[in-house]
């Protein structure tokens, strides 16, 4: 697969990727994760959506990601939203952040892209005892028929080598990144809902993909979304499409 750099397509994930629904956050609240005043640290963070969700909810956030472009569409997004974030360029498996720092480390729609057993070892060093660790995902189904199924079949015309076509939204390697890496209470869950996109936010959904503009140039790009445009209009003319996703995540906790 081509080399991913989603600062290429920062102003497309900034308003079309708008992050996790909010039931996620009540979940995670339970098991002490984004409370009010908690120090949070969000790992590729992106435009800083989770982050932000946690700020809004009370927490302190640091967010970190290896892509300026993403982090300032973070900065505006926090000022429109009334809250903030602290951004720092960096990667998940060396942050250079201090031992001990936080009360929860979170990951949204991001492990995939990491040195796992690298970042689960630097979670933990960065962690408080008794501190929880969230891996979140909130992907989009292509369930037979749908309109995700439509569209993914379409980027593998543009990008055969996309290599995250097919997913079911759930993640059981990621158990063993944890615990190898020493955290214990492991426990995960997961949610279904139908996402209502109109046909322009969806093909900025599918234009923010790691299969599109993250990885393809400019006239392919404009090629892909052409041709998605067709497909939507013959396929799916009603407005809004109901795209099929899954909310999956992981937590676990830092023994005291």
């Amino acid at each position: 697969m081509s080399t991913i750099d989603f600062g290429k397509t920062a102003t497309d994930y900034a308003t079309h990727r708008a992050g996790f629904p909010s039931e996620l956050l009540d979940r995670l609240e339970v098991f002490g994760i984004g409370g009010m005043g908690q120090r949070v640290l969000d790992l590729g963070t992106g435009t800083g959506t989770l982050a932000r969700q946690f700020a809004q909810r009370g927490a302190t956030v640091t967010g970190i990601d290896p892509a300026s472009a993403m982090l300032a569409q973070g900065r505006g997004l926090d000022a429109a939203a009334g809250v903030s974030v602290d951004y720092a360029v960096g990667r998940a498996e060396a942050t250079g952040l201090p031992d001990a720092t936080f009360d929860a480390v979170t990951a949204g729609q991001c492990w995939h892209w990491f040195d796992r057993a690298a970042a689960a070892n630097e979670v933990y060093r960065l962690l408080v005892p008794g501190g929880m660790v969230a891996i979140a995902h909130f992907d989009w189904l292509p369930l037979p028929g749908s309109v995700v199924a439509a569209t993914e079949e379409l980027i593998l015309k543009y990008n055969p080598a996309w290599a995250l076509a097919g997913g079911k939204g759930t993640y059981p390697d990621w158990f063993a990144d944890l615990t190898g890496a020493g955290f214990a209470s492991l426990e995960s869950f997961s949610f279904d809902l139908a996402v209502p996109y109109s046909h322009a936010a969806w093909r900025g959904r599918i234009r923010a993909s790691a299969g599109i503009a993250a990885s393809l140039p400019p006239d392919q790009v404009a090629a892909f979304d052409a041709a998605h445009g067709d497909m939507l209009a013959d396929l799916f003319p009603g407005d809004p499409l109901h795209a099929p996703h899954r909310v999956w995540a992981l937590v676990a906790r830092k023994p005291d």
